[in-house]
């Protein structure tokens, strides 16, 4: 199951409140005996300016993703992999940047549609494994093949796809019973790819539980050490992309620091300790702003790319959140703007009323979300519920059912998350004075994700889904059917549409290329969505990248001349940019 834990500790540095921090996966401990191979070890380094046992000038900090010490060097464990297992040391078939929707091939030389149900990929030659073994089609074929086995996160894909086969050592054909392109575009940049002669002869059980120690991969880094604090890679020779593309990673070594709090992760950014901070450090407006030397991707607000959309969920099949003016009425009653500034402090951006991010903006219907769309308006709220016959009876200031039955309910948020437990709370308060009863309730994680998945639950708040290639990747979170006993990744409010769910599938089989044909359906899908408010889309939450100069300079930013890779090491987004931002980045002067 793909899990972007949060974990939210106080903060007291540099006189900022309570805060939380935000990274891309929690830490289970998987077992099993298999490894990839042989590779270095070496002594940990200290935190801090120093360097310990790796040159400073040579060395690039890191932090915000790894909570708890480095668990797996599996790729498939895309939730709790240690940082940097995928785009460090496995690579992906194609890069795809998300800030100009373009895809770069990587290990692949091509791919195209050869066939209505068939897509030929040629691999680029020369290319060799880490050991030394030469990289070819069978360990693509036997990566994707892996996907027969029913606990692999991509094993859904083989409900379509009929074979992948060899047509030489370079060369794949992949047939479909259908032809799903926008799911297949987000395949073909996801999926890591793993040698054969190295996990051939895994149970299933090592292939998604093994620790994979001492990985062996075709990307520009290799394992040196791990610790309790720390994973630490090492840059190897011999990477393809340096002869074929004229690409090199300038650090020599990497160590991202497990988070252990805001405090630390604070105080290294300023003592110039860390390099890449991807922790949510609330308040950093004021240090970007002073002499700190601290960066952001922009220097104003939002200060951060866009990576994620916070949502409200209605347990549609529980009374009122069954009934759709209801729901509407609920989201004309939450002021989202005291949250992004009270909340927040401008680091997070409003959403717009469809839901999909900045990035996705082409394929926002203006007309719809202008005519159908949403904002914090009380009196809008409070005309709705009179309409739908929902009034306050016993003159509490708080509206019942037109049945006359009391309407209580709670919006659940996990115990710890400040930053979602400070947005609950604004939603609680800002609904009660439209007249509907909400009330905060902060569960422990695991509990939350129980009830949740179990719909046991009146509403909740949810950010699961990341910037990809395809908005199909949302409507499929929004609106995938059948609804199952237990709904652990989509469709969490059960939300029973059958036209929504038949546009969404027929959104997955348009190809990429085609943006008119994918922005007619996601226009209907803009109407089905805000004409029944399924889910209130409430704010962007940011790809959280704080950066430092003093040891490496030419960061990602929105200046002219600065790259425009998303900055960050996150899991799941270095084949979205994070390995390129590494070969743009230069020795600052002196250091």
């Amino acid at each position: 199951m793909r899990n972007r834990t949060r974990f939210l500790i106080p903060v007291l540095a540099a006189g900022l409140l309570s805060a939380a921090c935000s990274g891309g996966g929690g830490s289970s401990t998987p077992t099993g005996p298999a490894g990839d191979g042989a590779a270095g070890g070496g002594a940990a380094a200290p935190a801090g300016g120093s360097g310990g046992a790796f040159p400073r000038n040579e060395t690039l900090y890191t932090s915000g993703t790894q909570w708890g010490p480095p668990a797996n060097w599996n790729p498939l464990r895309e939730w709790d992999f240690a940082t940097g297992t995928k785009g460090l040391v496995y690579e992906t078939l194609f890069m795809y940047d998300p800030n100009t929707d373009k895809f770069t091939p990587w290990l692949a030389e091509s791919g195209d549609w050869t066939g209505e149900l068939e897509y030929t990929l040629k691999l680029r030659k020369g290319i060799t494994w880490s050991d030394g073994k030469p990289f070819t089609a069978d360990d693509v074929i036997f990566t994707f093949e892996l996907g027969k086995m029913e606990t692999v996160p991509y094993h859904p894909l083989w409900d379509w796809m009929k074979s992948a086969e060899k047509v030489d050592d370079y060369t794949i054909k992949f047939t479909f019973a259908t032809a799903n392109y926008q799911e297949w575009a987000n395949h073909l940049y996801s999926r890591a790819i793993v040698p054969k002669h190295l996990w051939e002869g895994r149970s299933e059980d090592e292939v998604m539980n093994g620790v994979n120690e001492k990985p062996v991969g075709t990307g520009p880094y290799a394992y040196q050490s791990h610790d309790q604090d720390r994973m630490v890679w090492v840059k190897r020779d011999g990477w393809w992309a340096t002869k074929a593309l004229n690409k090199d990673v300038k650090p020599k070594y990497i160590v991202d620091i497990v988070n252990s709090s805001n405090e630390v992760a604070m105080g290294l950014l300023l003592q110039k300790g860390l390099d890449l901070s991807n922790n949510f450090l609330p308040g950093i407006a004021n240090l970007v702003k002073g002499s700190f030397g601290i960066k952001t991707y922009y220097d104003q607000p939002p200060y951060m790319l866009p990576a994620n959309t916070t949502w409200m969920w209605f347990n549609t099949a529980k009374k009122p959140m069954d009934d759709k003016e209801f729901r509407k009425a609920v989201a004309y009653a939450i002021d989202t703007k005291k949250i992004v500034e009270g909340v927040y402090g401008n680091l997070v951006k409003a959403s717009d009323p469809s839901g999909l991010l900045p990035q996705w903006d082409k394929y926002v219907d203006k007309n719809v979300t202008s005519a159908l769309g949403f904002s914090y308006n009380p009196d809008k709220a409070k005309q709705l519920l009179a309409d739908a016959g929902y009034k306050d009876r016993n003159g509490d200031g708080l509206v019942e059912s037109p049945s006359g039955a009391k309407i209580s309910l709670k919006l659940i948020v996990p115990a710890g998350w400040t930053d979602w437990m400070e947005a609950a709370r604004v939603i609680s308060s800002s609904a009660k004075a439209a007249g509907i009863d909400i009330e905060a309730d902060f569960p422990d994680y695991n509990a939350l994700v129980d009830v949740r998945n179990q719909g046991k639950f009146d509403l909740v708040l949810n950010n699961d889904k990341q910037l990809a290639n395809t908005p199909w990747l949302y409507y499929d979170y929004l609106f995938r059917l059948p609804v199952q006993k237990l709904q652990s990744t989509t469709n969490f409010g059960r939300y029973e549409n059958k036209r929504a769910w038949e546009l969404t599938q027929q959104l997955d089989q348009v190809k990429p290329e085609d943006v008119e044909g994918m922005k007619k359906i996601t226009s209907e899908l803009q109407k089905i969505q805000l004409g029944d408010m399924p889910v209130v889309p409430l704010w962007y939450n940011g790809l959280w990248s704080q950066t430092t100069d003093s040891t490496w300079k030419n960061w990602p930013t929105s200046a002219a001349d600065a790259p425009k890779y998303p900055p960050t090491v996150w899991r799941n987004w270095l084949e979205m940019g994070g390995t390129l931002m590494l070969t743009e980045l230069q020795p600052a002067s002196g250091g």
